[in-house]
């Protein structure tokens, strides 16, 4: 069976157990509607590509802890998505959950989500539970605060921003929990694995902060332009599409030079380099070399302005 096609199975076994006789049937469709089809699923396959590179003898830990960080990075998109603060009709090519359920729905949605990832690596205790513990610990430090997602999303509120803290929190940290949490999972040594998720998750912010500026929208699935229009910290920004690039052909090069020794590493840094290509194809990156940062600030008008319609919109409540 296909990498992809097993998570596919996890994660719709993982969503029944929820759906029972007796659930809001809305809220149950709404969840699902998060999670499918989903996107290219790169973090469960990095978990359990690492799981196997360090012997995965505990296939039923190493598929949950894939699971929870997938159903843990749906609940950012879908809480990403809300009117407070994208608003964004789109996502994977289809309504939003807040767009197509509503509001209230999408909240709940999000918040289910986050219950049944912690729920599912629960299930997944029986044959070694203080190993399950370790895993937990390090998905919820992927999320939570200090560094985790939610910090990541709260930085957007701040008036002065770190952009490496931001990057790293909003998308490093959970990319950080998948390679280090499918180590942790197969009983290894999580802390060679660290740097992997640190230089792909931050490659996947920058390759975001790109695609945010020269994808379609059409065929990124969701709209763009939302970095310049509610001024938030960007690398394409700060350094051009020309300097964005070269600085995440850096990462992803980076990230396939950290991956440790083991049977599978070639496959492993051939998954980074197919996944660098599907982000920011070359073709796209030589068109985008020469746009540099004075290119992107006529754009800057209209960021100041949200911001300080952001700004005023808090204050009144």
């Amino acid at each position: 069976m296909k990498v992809i096609t097993h998570i596919e199975q996890s994660l719709a076994a993982a969503l029944a157990l929820g759906e029972e006789p007796g659930c809001p049937p809305k809220l149950a469709s709404a969840v699902r509607h998060a999670v499918f089809p989903g996107g290219a699923r790169i973090r469960p396959q990095l978990c359990l590509a690492v799981a196997g590179a360090c012997g995965n003898d505990d296939p039923l830990l190493a598929d949950a802890a894939a699971v929870a960080i997938e159903l843990l990075h749906c609940a950012s998109l879908v809480h990403d998505d809300l009117p407070c603060f994208d608003d964004a009709p789109t996502r994977r090519g289809r309504a939003s959950v807040h767009f197509a359920y509503g509001e209230s729905l999408a909240v709940l949605a999000g918040d289910a989500l986050i219950v049944a990832a912690f729920q599912t690596l629960g299930l997944a205790a029986e044959k070694n539970p203080k190993r399950m513990a370790a895993v937990l610990g390090v998905v919820a430090k992927g999320v939570g605060m200090p560094f985790g997602i939610v910090a990541g999303q709260a930085w957007e509120s701040e008036s002065r921003v770190s952009l490496t803290a931001y990057q790293r929190a909003k998308t490093g940290a959970l990319f950080v929990a998948a390679t280090m949490g499918g180590a942790l999972a197969a009983g290894a040594d999580p802390k060679p694995w660290a740097a992997l998720g640190e230089w792909l998750g931050e490659a996947y912010q920058v390759a975001d902060d790109i695609r945010d500026v020269m994808a379609d929208p059409g065929t990124l699935g969701k709209p763009v332009g939302q970095d310049l229009a509610f001024g938030r910290p960007s690398v394409a920004t700060d350094l051009g599409l020309g300097g964005a690039i070269a600085y995440f052909e850096k990462l992803v090069q980076s990230a396939i030079d950290s991956v440790p020794e083991c049977t599978s590493r070639e496959m492993m840094r051939q998954l980074v380099r197919q996944e660098s290509e599907r982000l920011v194809p070359r073709e796209d990156c030589d068109k985008f070399r020469h746009v540099t940062a004075d290119i992107l600030q006529p754009f800057d008008a209209v960021a100041q302005l949200n911001r300080a319609q952001a700004a005023h919109k808090s204050v009144a409540i």
